[in-house]
């Protein structure tokens, strides 16, 4: 079953199948423009102007090993791996980071709630799951069950508590 808790950490085959879904000429390697348009539009990161990726990646396209790398690298900061700080301010750090978490959250939230109408139904789910090429013939009976199994209000939908208790919980 799929859970959005993959979606923060794809497996290596769910990113080969994004790796080849970007590469529309097919040969064997992602531009930077084609990762540029996959981290605004379907994974919501605008942080990345194109310019500013090429002085990231230091290159115009990447291989499917570089690819993964850069993968790697944009998860590990995203789930503060690369954030520091000093055990003096403790305190301080963690309610910076519940804030990074729900700010985190909301913009997720956002990227599945393709209508904006603050719900996320299993059509949703479903089209976002298709942009990034992890859509199979059994995904949409896993979506609409695992909306089924976090709407705690019985609606068919999440809104985001249900969102922010379902992604607490599978990555915890």
């Amino acid at each position: 079953m799929f859970s959005f808790a993959n979606m923060c950490l794809l497996s290596p085959s769910d990113l080969q199948r994004i790796f080849q879904n970007l590469d529309v000429n097919g040969d064997g390697f992602v531009t930077l423009e084609e990762l540029n348009w996959l981290l605004q539009k379907t994974i919501n990161i605008p942080q990345f102007g194109l310019e500013e990726l090429e002085s990231i990646v230091e290159k115009n396209r990447l291989d499917f090993s570089e690819f993964l790398f850069f993968y790697n690298s944009i998860s590990k900061q995203n789930n503060g791996e690369n954030r520091g700080g000093d055990d003096d301010d403790h305190d301080d750090d963690d309610d910076k980071d519940d804030e990074v978490l729900e700010s985190d959250l909301v913009k997720t939230f956002k990227v599945f709630d393709l209508d904006g109408d603050g719900f996320i139904t299993s059509q949703e789910l479903e089209c976002v799951l298709k942009r990034l090429g992890l859509w199979n013939q059994t995904s949409c009976k896993d979506c609409r069950s695992m909306i089924r199994f976090y709407d705690t209000n019985l609606d068919g939908r999440l809104d985001f508590q249900e969102f922010k208790n379902m992604m607490l919980l599978t990555t915890a």
